[in-house]
């Protein structure tokens, strides 16, 4: 997988302190494509005084743009706002949060990471649900691999979160979760972003089987869960927000 060099330039670059940012999208999920976009996610500081009074500063900022011939999607939100999504059983900030491929990192992302496991829930099954079926609409209107994968990838990342209380999101570490001609369509993805499933690989009859079993794999994992009804580390959370906007 190759990333740019110069990635790790863009969080000094923000008009707020970066606490930290991450690869997400199709290089976390294990099937980025030749012309992939390149998607970091991270959590900005604001100061103080623009919590604090009647202005108040941006909660999430968002841009876009093009470097070197590679698209750039750059999403952070403020600490607090992160913090919120966390306790709310959020699959999306935690994957961001647990990425393996780091950017930039502080002290405090760290003890954020840390205090992951005590946010894990059982309803997180809910947004992994969510999102296959999202995600599986979208692929019967397009018939491109992309959403497909998305689809497969969500199904076994929530079932592995579920049966472990780890938290994996890259596809070619959850296998044995899908069908055999899973590593087929991955290979396949690497040739084009938005490139049509190719039926000589697999039948729409067989796919379709497939979802619905690993969707009622996953309904069946959050059933039998021993993962906790709500987070634990609310307290720690607020502590950690008020200590990191002191020192911005």
């Amino acid at each position: 997988m190759h990333l740019p060099g110069w990635l790790a330039e863009i969080p000094a670059e923000q008009p707020y302190p970066v606490m930290f940012a991450t690869v997400s999208g199709a290089h976390l999920y294990g099937f980025p494509s030749v012309d992939s976009d390149v998607d970091l996610r991270g959590v900005h500081v604001l100061p103080v005084e623009e919590v604090a009074g009647l202005r108040h500063g941006p909660e999430t900022l968002s841009r876009m743009w093009t470097r070197d011939g590679t698209e750039v999607d750059l999403v952070t939100h403020d600490i607090a706002k992160f913090c919120r999504l966390l306790l709310g059983r959020n699959g999306y900030v935690l994957e961001q949060l647990l990425s393996p491929l780091v950017v930039t990192s502080t002290p405090t992302h760290e003890e954020l990471a840390a205090l992951a496991p005590g946010c894990l829930t059982r309803h997180h099954a809910h947004h992994y649900l969510g999102f296959a079926r999202t995600q599986w609409r979208l692929f019967g209107k397009t018939g491109e691999l992309k959403p497909l994968l998305y689809t497969f990838r969500v199904l076994a990342t929530g079932t592995h979160l579920m049966r472990t209380g780890e938290l994996e999101a890259d596809l070619t570490r959850l296998y044995p979760y899908g069908p055999a001609y899973l590593p087929d369509l991955v290979t396949a993805k690497q040739t084009a972003e938005h490139g049509a499933l190719p039926h000589d690989l697999v039948s729409d009859e067989d796919i379709e089987a497939d979802v619905k079993r690993m969707t009622q794999t996953l309904e069946e994992a959050r059933d039998s869960s021993t993962l906790p009804e709500r987070a634990t580390t609310e307290a720690a959370l607020h502590d950690l927000v008020l200590r990191a906007r002191s020192r911005s």
